[in-house]
């Protein structure tokens, strides 16, 4: 247990007076000064309580003695009722008159005094048999009050295993704070020390799984507990449905579902709210539809706001607006009242289809029916006038109507805001919009700077787009690979093409990795550099790295190549690009065209035409006014004709 006991401990504190021990010094310490010794009245109640006949009769005394004696000044009394409930297995009770105790302290110490002095309470009242379990309680009750760090303190200092119960507590808590890897530490620690895990422990360690998005773990964590013999709870089966969503594995979900059901376990509201807002995301309305139906044919589940939201968003995401309206019938039959959050999924569901006078009319409705709007409905509106280019509106939304109501705008607001006027080349007002942010004590984050990064090179300000990188690196602030795509892009197309390529090695160096944009403004500018073959090395390489290559940048190498003369290396090209399912268009068909005029090979020209009739594309007025030139070029009039004729039919 030592081996991971300096993981996780009580916050450090400063000591008022340099030569004195911290209060940590004195939490860790074997010699800690014990409370002073409890009066003969005191020590009088504590044995009679110790001594009670039944737990009902320890409780008459306690809260006898209670309404006199003030529990901060002595817990001698408390101490006593604990470890008789304890003994006496009446853990709930016990539990709970610790949590009390604990919140009662902390209005007068630190949450660490708090726990060592339970501790050393706890520890001055021995009863034979029942000192783990006290410790056990102690756990569960310091974690269930969000004093993690404390229920792993006791959990080190008493140097045995405590009941399961409190191991799940104290695994459960570290789980709440995040702290995943020393999470799984402590487990194999208790494992060491006899844990035999229950259905409870194995629901959080599949919890911990999914939060990392670790499934083949959470299938593993599910087939071991099986083998134990242990049955999967519904809670179990939700939490892997849950996780497969989130990944888009419905099908694996589906599995998990009729493998849950088969072994019966009746599925929650939880799990059908998990698998249709899995198959939501995937606008696939009939199957969430199906299982809504579903869920009202079992009787023993009914639908709630959440189910309603999911249900409604996806339905003003297609579009079907009288079908939401019937949704909303079913919502009132069994009296569900709509709350902020469906009317939320509702704007938001009109917000990204479009129709975003639908999403305000919903808006003014909820002030109608008194339902107060909340960050998150301001986000999306804000979010839907920035996407229209609507940014001054958005503006006034969040500085005039939404300030009115006392909500404070966050950075992610703010951040939306500020990409809004970007998008409008309006740099000047992004900026202001982002002093407003910090003079209302909200910083600029990594979104911010990426942000702004991309306005800039958007509009050829490259010094000032690098003036924000550099000040990133300051913050210590990472770019992310949109800050990295816009910035290559842009020294590319000013012409300094070392710049841009050194800056894509500070993108790999830093651990970031190039999307499809980032890769086509590679490409792209070393092809307009005239240096084809760095380019074509690096589409190579990105080949062979797993990133694969899409359209456009086989487009962009195979217009480069035939400009340059080298059509054999771009009909290669175009070749693969069809090979790896990639449909060309007739851009691309017009490139290679005139790259085979060029070269004089009349017969590939007249092939790819056939090709084009092949895949059903049809050349574009540009393209056969091209081909009706080249023709004439090589003293083919007949063809020149017939495509001057075509042309003649596109105008």
């Amino acid at each position: 247990m030592a081996a991971v006991t300096s993981k996780l401990s009580p916050p450090k504190t400063k000591p008022l007076i340099s030569n004195n021990p911290s209060p940590l010094a004195l939490l860790y310490s074997s010699s800690a000064a014990q409370s002073p010794p409890p009066s003969p009245y005191l020590s009088n109640l504590a044995a009679a309580i110790l001594n009670s006949p039944n737990p009902r009769q320890a409780l008459r005394i306690f809260n006898s003695a209670s309404r006199t004696i003030n529990p901060a000044k002595t817990l001698k009394l408390h101490s006593a009722i604990v470890c008789f409930l304890t003994r006496a297995k009446v853990y709930v009770q016990a539990r709970c008159l610790i949590k009390d105790l604990i919140e009662t302290l902390r209005k007068t110490r630190r949450p660490h005094k708090v726990c060592s002095s339970i501790f050393n309470a706890l520890g001055q009242v021995h009863t034979s048999g029942s000192d783990l379990n006290v410790y056990g309680v102690l756990i569960g009750a310091l974690c269930e009050k969000g004093l993690t760090d404390e229920g792993y303190w006791v959990y080190s200092k008493i140097g045995k295993l405590p009941a399961v119960q409190a191991c799940n507590a104290l695994l459960n808590g570290i789980l709440k704070t995040g702290r995943l890897d020393f999470m799984w530490e402590v487990y194999k620690n208790m494992v060491s020390n006899g844990l035999m895990p229950s259905e409870v422990t194995y629901g959080i360690l599949i919890d911990a799984a999914c939060e990392k998005r670790n499934l083949e773990k959470v299938k593993l964590l599910l087939d071991e507990m099986i083998e134990k013999g242990l049955k999967p709870t519904v809670v179990i089966y939700t939490t892997l449905v849950r996780g497969l969503c989130m990944e888009g594995k419905m099908l694996e979900a589906e599995g998990i579902f009729s493998r849950m059901r088969g072994s019966d376990v009746a599925p929650n509201l939880y799990t059908y709210n998990s698998l249709m807002d899995g198959y939501a995301k995937m606008a696939n309305f009939e199957k969430t539809r199906e299982l809504y139906y579903e869920m009202l044919d079992n009787k023993q589940v009914l639908p709630n706001c959440i189910t309603f939201s999911i249900m409604i968003y996806l339905l003003c995401k297609m579009g079907e607006v009288e079908a939401f309206r019937s949704f909303f019938v079913h919502m009132v039959k069994l009296n569900v009242v709509p709350n902020v959050y469906v009317y939320n999924c509702l704007m938001e569901g009109f917000s990204d289809s479009g129709n975003l006078s639908a999403a305000m009319d919903i808006f003014t409705e909820m002030d109608r029916f008194g339902i107060y709007p909340d960050i998150f409905t301001y986000g999306i509106l804000v979010k839907g006038y920035c996407k229209i280019g609507r940014a001054e509106d958005a503006e006034n939304l969040l500085f005039s109507k939404m300030n009115k109501t006392g909500l404070v705008a966050n950075s992610v607001l703010y951040n939306t805001l500020i990409d809004g006027y970007c998008k409008k080349r309006n740099l000047e007002k992004a900026v202001e919009i982002c002093s407003k942010m910090m003079e209302n004590g909200v910083q600029p984050d990594t979104v911010t700077f990426c942000i702004l990064i991309n306005g800039y090179c958007k509009i050829g300000q490259l010094e000032a787009a690098m003036g924000l990188y550099y000040e990133m690196a300051i913050k210590g602030y990472k770019p992310d690979v949109v800050a990295f795509t816009a910035l290559i892009d842009g020294h590319f197309k000013n012409g300094y093409a070392d710049v841009a390529l050194n800056l894509y090695k500070e993108m790999e160096n830093s651990g970031v990795a190039s999307n499809v944009f980032t890769v086509s403004c590679v490409i792209d500018g070393l092809c307009r550099e005239g240096r084809i073959n760095n380019a074509i090395n690096f589409f190579l390489e990105q080949s062979r790295n797993n990133n694969c290559p899409n359209k456009v940048n086989y487009s962009i190498l195979i217009g480069a190549l035939c400009k340059n003369g080298r059509v054999f290396q771009a009909t290669k090209f175009f070749a693969d690009m069809k090979k790896s399912g990639l449909r060309p268009n007739v851009s691309d068909y017009a490139a290679i065209v005139e790259g085979h005029f060029r070269a004089e090979h009349v017969f590939a020209v007249m092939m790819l035409q056939a090709d084009m009739v092949k895949m059903g594309i049809l050349p574009n007025a540009c393209m056969y006014k091209d081909l009706s030139r080249g023709y004439q070029g090589m003293a083919c009039f007949v063809s020149a004709e017939k495509c001057n004729e075509d042309y003649t039919k596109c105008l």
